[in-house]
């Protein structure tokens, strides 16, 4: 049975606290639609160099940039990582829309197969590993750690999956998918790619109960700017069957924390500085539209008319620019149609 040790340390409670602050703020801020766009393709990219940087990925940000964008004629291992990884993410996300993540062996499974497609054996690839293997620091190329043996995987694995479907009421989501990203990875269940699934699964897991700018934000990113410190407290050093019983997940939880907080505040700048862009500010136009609807609670396009001498072609791109930029949506149809504002 797993049953994790850890205490809500100050500085643990601390980031639970503060985290549940910038997400409702940042929630309840309508955005414009074309800014949320161009994070969630950015994040995207981060995610995607940063996730397999961390595993000793040699390409650079601007080479994942156009890797993605372009796909490569003949894909070497190091491109096919990234592009993998980059699928993953968007296959989450359009799972996500329709509904939470429920973590089970076959969608475990299932998204490690993604990350490992065409880098392992068919018969490796999305497959509980069925032998033993060591852990190397993907840096120094030392053997650093000895997983559970692999006639004992998959009872860990289901233990895990268990407690977590079993506390996803009553734990705080934050502890829950810091709990599960650890103890997956020390687990260990597949010969290879470990990490990167932990680490889409993590962002399910988080989005499923409630954060819902994870398609924004990268705590990858968070973890590549010290990969050594990352490696330290996630992962174990040792024995697994010497250190599973005094193991405490406190250190990992505040780390974990850490970086969501990290990640969240540089959202937030981010989507201030990018609302204010010569794209995205507003003009005199759309403030008469915004105004009025304020005002009266709605505007039509015979209204608008009324307020501007701009032509009904012109006025048309006004309301589709607004609606663009998430600031307000059409209501109606035809004759019969008006604007209103978007509210959180």
């Amino acid at each position: 049975m797993f049953e994790p040790r850890y205490t809500i340390s100050s500085q643990l409670l601390a980031n639970l606290k503060r985290i549940a602050v910038l997400t409702a703020e940042l929630n309840a801020q309508p955005f414009p639609q074309v800014v949320l766009l161009r994070l969630e393709q950015n994040a995207r990219e981060v995610s995607a160099f940063a996730s397999t940087s961390i595993e000793g990925n040699p390409l650079p940000l601007t080479e994942v940039k156009r890797i993605l964008k372009n796909r490569p004629e003949n894909v070497r291992d190091s491109e096919r990582e990234v592009l993998n990884y980059n699928a993953a993410l968007i296959s989450l996300e359009k799972l996500l829309r329709r509904q939470p993540v429920k973590l089970t062996i076959p969608f475990v499974c299932r998204i490690h197969r993604q990350v490992t497609r065409g880098l392992l054996p068919a018969s490796q690839s999305g497959k509980v590993r069925q032998e033993p293997v060591l852990v190397n620091d993907p840096r120094s190329g030392k053997t650093v750690y000895l997983p559970p043996d692999h006639e004992d995987v998959l009872s860990l694995l289901k233990e895990l999956l268990d407690y977590v479907q079993k506390n996803r009421a009553t734990l705080d989501p934050l502890l829950l998918a810091g709990l599960f990203h650890k103890q997956f990875v020390i687990i260990h269940p597949f010969l290879d790619g470990n990490g990167r699934t932990a680490r889409l699964l993590t962002k399910g897991l988080l989005a499923s109960m409630g954060l819902n700018t994870f398609n924004l934000f990268s705590f990858e990113n968070y973890y590549n700017q010290n990969v050594t410190k990352y490696f330290r407290l996630v992962g174990l050093q040792g024995n697994y069957y010497d250190l599973k019983d005094a193991l405490d997940f406190t250190p990992w939880l505040t780390y974990f924390t850490d970086g969501l907080v990290d990640e969240l505040l540089r959202v937030g700048k981010e989507l201030q500085r990018q609302r204010m862009t010569p794209k995205t500010a507003l003009r005199a136009h759309d403030k008469i539209i915004l105004a009025s609807i304020d005002e009266h609670g709605y505007i039509t396009d015979k209204v608008y008319a009324g307020l501007t001498e701009r032509a009904k072609p012109t006025r048309h791109l006004d309301f589709q620019r607004l609606i663009a930029l998430g600031l307000i949506k059409k209501e109606g149809k035809g004759k019969a149609t008006y604007y209103t504002r978007v509210t959180s």
